[in-house]
């Protein structure tokens, strides 16, 4: 479809000068890109010459690139508010693995559009997804038309190196092709993976010259087991193991050490903030400040919906700062401008989405409308600051994938009535606990 934009503000996170600068004017959409950013005076797009298909007066609302979920386990969502108040450990082992294990690929298939749809309500227009079946995630996300990068979940008890191969070959051939879904080479983490397999996961890294991710350093128990096993920190252990030698990134790294945040300033690794889920687990806040004075890349994801519970990018921003400013004692630290970027480019760049981390010029249509005409968007004095500090998915009015709009003013467009979903997703989590 041919869409124009227009009477709307843009933050186009283009201007590398200024990041935060906010233009007036129009956006045009032809078929999966941008067209066109501008006043409007000049410039077109074939929709012109074709006729629109859709033309939309933004009212002065404001446009701007999708959040980038960077971290998250959508098939999760059937855990949702079911083991709650549990430290990490407990809360995995005794709670989400016996359940986990009961699930099949089309549970999980059904449980990821479920996440789907709550990310649209929120301008999440991508999500970097680890769980134990990509090819049903993957099936979810196209069948809605969602952006996903599926990381590779592996460890002792699920998945294999081999079975990582063969989803990261396949998956660069679709996404090649114009692809919604792309694959990262991952395991769980350091401690649910032994040497041997990890050794493998390695080799194929670098084989591939691909970048890897996993959970790193997400408690201090993480930390010191390690430790004990290995004299290392799971950083420095898996650098050991030549791990990184193609960069990749951490989800979670809240116990890191200097020695730890020079690896990843060295490699050119990501970090994937994830407070809400840090914060319900009360694992820790991460050193967001001394990762942006080494200049790491910094993405933010709000991990599964059974530890955060919420897959909201509006109340992960307001933690990423608020937690950075309580843990320095400083309320200076870690801007509302910065964590903007993170929870868009930068996460877009985290899990390799380069061409979506803008509204530019034959970038991908992924954006979203912000309503502004709502009183916790009101006045208008910095209308960033406004987005991390009150914004809330209520700002929400509309979300674009790949050049199609698939939520508007409430409503879904994705082929499928939601209150099927919530139904299925209610059935899964009642058969689980009959065979619990």
């Amino acid at each position: 479809m041919n869409i124009r934009f227009y009477n709307a503000r843009i933050l186009t996170m283009a201007d590398e000068a200024d990041r935060m600068k906010i233009t007036e004017g129009e956006l045009h959409v032809c078929g999966n890109r941008i067209a066109y950013v501008g006043s409007g005076v000049s410039g077109a797009c074939a929709g012109e010459k074709a006729g629109w298909d859709r033309e939309i007066d933004a009212c002065g609302n404001l446009l701007m690139p999708g959040f980038k979920n960077a971290h998250t386990h959508s098939g999760m969502t059937f855990l949702r508010s079911y083991a709650d108040d549990l430290p990490l450990q407990s809360w995995l082992t005794e709670q989400v693995f016996p359940m986990e294990a009961k699930l099949d690929g089309e549970d999980i298939y059904l449980l990821s559009k479920l996440a789907i749809l709550e990310y649209l309500t929120g301008g999440i227009t991508a999500n970097f997804d680890m769980y134990l079946t990509p090819d049903t995630i993957a099936r979810a996300s196209e069948d809605y038309g969602f952006r996903t990068v599926l990381c590779g979940a592996v460890n002792d008890f699920t998945q294999s190196a081999e079975e990582l191969e063969e989803w990261y070959l396949k998956y660069r051939e679709e996404k090649e092709l114009g692809g919604l879904i792309s694959f990262r080479l991952g395991f769980h983490a350091e401690y649910t993976t032994s040497e041997p397999l990890l050794r493998k996961i390695a080799e194929l890294a670098w084989k591939l010259q691909a970048p890897v991710y996993t959970h790193n350093s997400e408690t201090r128990t993480e930390v010191e087991q390690c430790i004990a096993r290995t004299g290392m920190t799971p950083t420095a252990y898996l650098d050991s193991l030549g791990m990184f030698e193609y960069g990749g990134g951490g989800f979670h790294c809240v116990h890191m050490t200097e020695e730890d945040l020079r690896i990843f300033q060295k490699r050119g690794l990501s970090v994937v903030t994830n407070p809400g889920s840090n914060t319900k687990l009360a694992s820790g806040i991460a050193p967001i400040r001394r990762m942006m004075e080494l200049g790491i890349n910094i993405g933010i994801g709000t991990d599964g919906p059974a530890s955060n519970n919420c897959l909201d990018m509006f109340r992960e921003m307001f933690l990423t700062t608020g937690l950075a400013k309580l843990r320095e004692k400083d309320a200076a630290v870690v801007d509302a401008g910065q964590v903007l970027y993170m929870a868009t480019a930068g996460g877009a760049k985290a899990c390799g989405l380069n061409e979506c981390d803008a509204l530019a010029e034959g970038k991908l249509a992924d954006l979203i409308m912000i309503d502004l005409h709502q009183p916790n968007m009101q006045p208008l004095n910095n209308i960033a600051k406004n987005l991390v500090y009150s914004g809330s998915k209520q700002n929400v009015k509309l979300t674009m994938v790949n050049g199609r709009i698939l939520y508007e003013n409430g409503e879904f467009f994705v082929g499928e009535d939601p209150e099927y979903i919530y139904e299925k997703a209610n059935q899964i989590i009642r058969r689980c606990r009959e065979e619990a």
